[in-house]
C-alpha cells in the first residue's frame, strides 16, 4: 500500500490527525522515535485502519508515494530542527515537509529558505482546534511554497473543519512563514478573547456576588445570541462543573495563576516590531504575567487598601451592560488582530487576505464564533477594509453599545476590580476615533530634550525650537 502522507510524532495531536486523514480516504504511514508509542497507536486507535507504522526514516520514505508528504507533529523549537535533520538525508528533491506545531514564524522562515536551497518544500502550518479538532476537523493555516500547497490541498481540505456554509476551514496563507504567522495572530486574538471573558466573569462574580451556577446561566444565555462562540460555550460549561471531592464549583478551587506557551507574547512583540496597535491583546498578555506574581499579590492584598467591592446599582443593568461591553471589546480585539495581519503582510510580503483568514476561523478553531461570519461579510463588502470599525455594521454595533461599555468600565474602576483588557479596548476605540491626540506634546518634549524635531499643522517641513530661554 502506497501511503498518501506520513505523520512523524504520534502524540495525541499527531495520531488524531492521522486518524482524521485515514477516515477521509488517505492511507497514512506513522513514525515516532518512541517505538512503544508507534506500537501502541497501531494496536490501539489505528487497529484495522489503513495506517501502517515505520520503524526508521528509510522505512517511512519507502512507504510513501512521491512527492512524499510528511507532517511533523513535534514540539516547537529545537525538536523541529532535530526532526528535520533526522529526515532530510532520506528525502528527494520535491518532497514536502510540514511543521504542524506552534513554531515561531521566523524559525519557519529560516527553515523554509534552508530547505528550498536543498530542493525540498517546507510548509509551516498552523493547526487550531486542540485534540478534538485534530480528530474531527481543525482550522488549518498552511504557508510555504505554493507548489507544495497544491500537492497538499486535497488532503487538507478533506480533513479541515467545515463552516456552516460547507466551506472547508483551510486556505493557502502565503509564502515562507505566513502560515505560522497567521496562527500566531490567531493565538493572540485568543488571548484577548479569553481575558475579556475572564474580566467579565470577575466583575459579575466579585462585583455582583453571583455564584458559579448563576454565571453558568448567564453565559449559556449569552451563547444563544451575538456572543455565541466556542469560548463562551466552554465558559458556561466550566461554571456548572462541580468538584467531586468538595461539592464546590471547580472553577472556585483553581489557582488564579494563568500560564502561557508564548504565542500571545510573540504577537505583542511582533506588533511592536511592525508598528501595529494591539492594546487588547497586550493587556491580555500583561494580565497573565501579573497573575503569575501570586505570592506578591497575596502580600500586597494585606498591605494595600482599595475601595470596597460593592455594587449599589441595579444588578440586571450591570449584567446587560457587561454583555454589550464584552461584545464591543471582542470586536476591538478582532479589529486589532486583523489590522496586524494587514500591516505584517506588507512588512513581510505575505499577501495576507484578512477576509479569507476570518473565513477559515469560522469553525474548528478555538476562536470560532458567530462574529466571524459577520467579519467575513464585512470583508466581502469591502476587501480593502483597513479596520473593522470603518465597516458600517461594526461601527453601528460598537457605537450603540458604548454607553454600556463605559458604564461597565466605570463600575469596575469604582469597585477596584481590574479590567485591563476591557478598558484597553475602550481606550483603543477612543484613540482610533480621535482626530487629535496629545502626541503633539510628546513631540515637543522629544524636541526639547533631544532635538528630534517636529512637524507643524499649519505648514510643510520639519522644525526644531530652542526651547530654553
Amino acid at each position: 500500500m502506497a501511503c498518501k502522507i506520513g505523520v512523524v510524532g504520534l502524540g495525541v495531536m499527531g495520531h488524531n490527525l492521522a486518524l482524521n486523514m485515514e477516515r477521509h480516504g488517505f492511507p497514512v504511514a506513522g513514525y515516532d522515535l518512541d517505538v512503544a508509542k508507534t506500537r501502541a497507536f497501531l494496536t490501539g486507535p489505528a487497529a484495522g485502519k489503513a495506517i501502517i507504522g515505520a520503524s526508521s526514516p528509510t522505512e517511512l520514505m519507502a512507504a510513501l508515494e512521491k512527492p512524499r508528504r510528511i507532517l511533523m507533529m513535534v514540539p516547537a523549537g529545537k525538536a523541529v530542527d532535530s526532526a528535520i535533520a533526522h529526515l532530510t538525508p532520506h528525502l528527494a528533491p520535491g518532497d514536502i515537509l510540514m511543521d504542524g506545531g506552534n513554531s515561531f514564524f521566523m524559525d519557519t522562515e529560516r527553515r523554509n529558505e534552508e530547505l528550498e536551497v536543498e530542493g525540498f518544500h517546507f510548509v509551516g502550518m498552523g493547526v487550531s482546534g486542540g485534540e478534538e479538532g485534530a480528530l474531527w476537523g481543525p482550522s488549518l493555516m498552511p504557508g510555504g511554497q505554493r507548489e507544495a500547497w497544491e500537492h497538499l490541498a486535497p488532503i487538507l481540505r478533506a480533513i479541515a473543519a467545515e463552516a456552516e456554509d460547507g466551506q472547508p476551514c483551510v486556505e493557502y496563507m502565503g509564502p515562507r512563514g505566513a502560515g505560522h504567522y497567521v496562527k500566531m495572530v490567531h493565538n493572540g486574538i485568543e488571548y484577548g478573547d479569553m481575558q475579556l471573558i475572564a474580566e467579565t466573569y470577575d466583575l459579575l462574580h466579585r462585583g455582583l456576588g453571583l455564584s458559579a451556577v448563576e454565571l453558568h446561566d448567564i453565559f449559556a444565555e449569552w451563547n444563544t445570541g451575538e456572543l455565541r462562540s466556542y469560548l463562551i460555550e466552554i465558559t458556561a460549561d466550566i461554571c456548572r462543573t462541580v468538584d467531586g471531592e468538595t461539592g464546590r464549583p471547580l472553577v472556585d478551587l483553581i489557582l488564579d495563576e494563568a500560564q502561557q506557551k508564548g504565542t500571545g507574547k510573540w504577537t505583542s512583540q511582533n506588533a511592536l516590531d511592525v508598528g501595529a496597535p494591539l492594546q487588547t491583546i497586550n493587556a491580555a498578555v500583561d494580565s497573565r504575567i501579573i497573575s503569575a506574581l501570586k505570592r506578591e499579590r497575596v502580600s500586597a492584598s494585606r498591605l494595600i487598601r482599595g475601595p470596597e467591592i460593592r455594587f449599589t446599582g441595579e444588578k440586571r443593568r450591570l449584567i446587560d451592560a457587561a454583555r454589550d461591553a464584552l461584545y464591543a471589546s471582542k470586536i476591538i480585539s478582532y479589529a486589532q488582530g486583523l489590522g496586524l495581519l494587514r500591516i505584517a503582510s506588507e512588512e513581510y510580503g505575505y499577501d495576507l487576505r484578512p477576509g479569507e483568514i476570518a473565513k477559515i476561523w469560522r469553525a474548528g478553531c478555538i476562536i470560532r464564533a458567530t462574529l466571524l461570519d459577520d467579519i467575513t461579510a464585512a470583508y466581502r463588502r469591502n476587501p480593502g477594509l483597513v479596520n473593522l470599525l470603518l465597516d458600517n455594521a461594526f461601527r453601528g454595533a460598537v457605537e450603540s453599545r458604548q454607553a454600556a461599555w463605559r458604564f461597565v468600565v466605570q463600575a469596575a474602576v469604582g469597585m477596584g476590580i481590574p479590567v485591563l483588557a476591557l478598558s484597553a479596548s475602550l481606550a483603543y476605540f477612543d484613540a482610533y476615533r480621535s482626530e487629535r491626540l496629545p502626541a503633539n506634546l510628546t513631540q515637543a518634549q522629544r524636541d526639547y530634550f533631544g532635538a528630534h524635531t517636529y512637524r507643524r499643522v499649519d505648514r510643510e517641513g520639519t522644525f526644531h525650537t530652542e526651547w530654553k530661554k
